[in-house]
């Protein structure tokens, strides 16, 4: 009885060193499995972004607010954007750096200190294995070539910096407004020409006329109509507010007229508000875009990660939290995209 006991024993014992051994490189394989390790580099086609395999791939990111200041520049953690990666599904991050409003880079800000943020957001996001939009942050600017001088020497030191990367991607004016797609058109093929002198292969967006919406107003396709020539992964801002009338009613045609064009869109900015970033949110006309985005395979960045006290926010007014957020630490908006993004993951 006792020789069959320590034979049990040892069988029991045999049995668990071998499951340790075997579990070994399963936990080994999905510490690699990050969004990055699994995609690798993206790269255009067509209409679509697609991983390194030539397969069709979706974004879905969440996006800072302004780094410039103090509701922008403290989620810019490793902490905060683990928990949008492992809790909330996001597979990208987007580091909005204004150039003209609060300090902004072409307003007085610390330069220095900004790039230093971004480096902060490239370096945590590229350890976590996560995408990582660099954002020129235009908006009362208006037009890009306000700026363009700064703009330059700015990607010509983060293409240098970040060339060897598979994970990052320029935006290079987030929302031109007060001017035309001649202009913007003119700006981008200065600026893209910069990039490409260090950097061949990134992934590239040109925000649009009237605050990227593809178009002057709700019934123009310039962009779809001329795009910029010569020049291999570059893509299109498009940026919705639920709550604004004028884009549920007008952008899903814009939208669908890119798509037949074959124009490559990226949503690098949507809230679930009015376009001022208060007001109502609306969860209904929200679900509808995400759905439409989907359908099409068009990645999209959520506005913002912050506790400012204003609708759009995705943590609730106040909260101190800087990472590892609870449901108690979000805003009704951040509730809401944080179940839609985990459904989708």
């Amino acid at each position: 009885m006792e020789n069959r006991k320590q034979t049990v024993c040892f069988r029991a014992v045999l049995f668990c060193l071998i499951a340790m051994f075997l579990w070994q490189p399963c936990k080994v394989t999905a510490k690699k499995q990050t969004p990055a390790a699994a995609h690798g580099r993206l790269a255009v086609k067509g209409a679509d972004l697609v991983d390194a395999k030539g397969r069709k791939f979706q974004l879905r990111g969440v996006s800072t607010h302004g780094i410039n200041w103090d509701v922008g520049y403290p989620y810019i953690n490793k902490e905060a954007f683990q928990t949008l990666r492992d809790d909330w599904g996001a597979n990208a991050v987007r580091l909005a750096m204004y150039t003209s409003e609060y300090n902004g880079y072409c307003s007085g800000g610390n330069q220095r200190e900004l790039k230093n943020q971004i480096a902060k957001g490239v370096q945590y996001a590229t350890e976590l294995g996560m995408y990582v939009i660099i954002d020129w942050h235009i908006l009362s600017d208006g037009n890009p070539n306000t700026h363009i001088k700064e703009a330059k020497q700015f990607f010509a030191e983060m293409s240098r910096t970040y060339r060897k990367q598979k994970n990052v991607i320029y935006e290079i004016c987030n929302e031109p407004n007060g001017c035309d797609w001649k202009n913007i058109k003119s700006y981008a093929n200065q600026v893209i020409k910069t990039i490409r002198k260090n950097d061949k292969k990134a992934i590239i967006v040109v925000g649009t006329p009237t605050w990227s919406q593809l178009g002057l107003d709700g019934t123009h396709n310039e962009v779809a109509d001329s795009p910029i020539k010569g020049y291999r992964n570059i893509m299109y801002a498009l940026h919705f507010y639920a709550n604004e009338w004028s884009h549920n009613a007008y952008l899903p045609a814009k939208l669908t007229y890119a798509r037949k064009k074959g124009l490559p869109v990226m949503v690098t900015e949507f809230g679930m508000s009015d376009a001022s970033g208060n007001g109502r949110i609306s969860t209904a006309n929200t679900g509808k875009w995400l759905k439409r985005l989907d359908q099409a395979n068009v990645s999209y960045f959520c506005w913002s990660l912050t506790n400012k006290n204003e609708s759009s926010a995705l943590l609730a007014p106040g909260s101190r939290k800087t990472g590892n957020w609870k449901q108690k630490d979000l805003s009704k908006a951040g509730r809401y995209i944080r179940k839609e993004y985990r459904r989708r993951r």
